[in-house]
């Protein structure tokens, strides 16, 4: 029996690579008081990744950031 009440089978595997890379488009911004559209702003290059900030595109707020491990600027300072 192939089914998904098919007990035998085991636990079903989880797709990972699916939200690897994961890009906001609408943040809740405190100023403004709604989600509101964003901008992504490198603000910096460290070792363990690059570091993003999420802007309010209307007041210009800090929403949120990102620490994005395999980025374009990703390993640069490594040796």
């Amino acid at each position: 029996m192939n089914g998904p009440w098919d007990r035998t089978s085991g636990p079903p595997k989880k797709n990972t690579d699916q939200f690897k890379d994961f890009e906001a488009m609408e943040l809740y911004c405190a100023k403004c008081r709604r989600a509101v559209p964003v901008r992504k702003r490198l603000l910096l290059v460290l070792p363990e990744g690059d570091k993003y900030e999420y802007r309010c595109a209307l007041c210009g707020n800090t929403v949120g950031d990102k620490l994005d491990k395999t980025g374009q600027y990703f390993g640069i300072l490594k040796k």
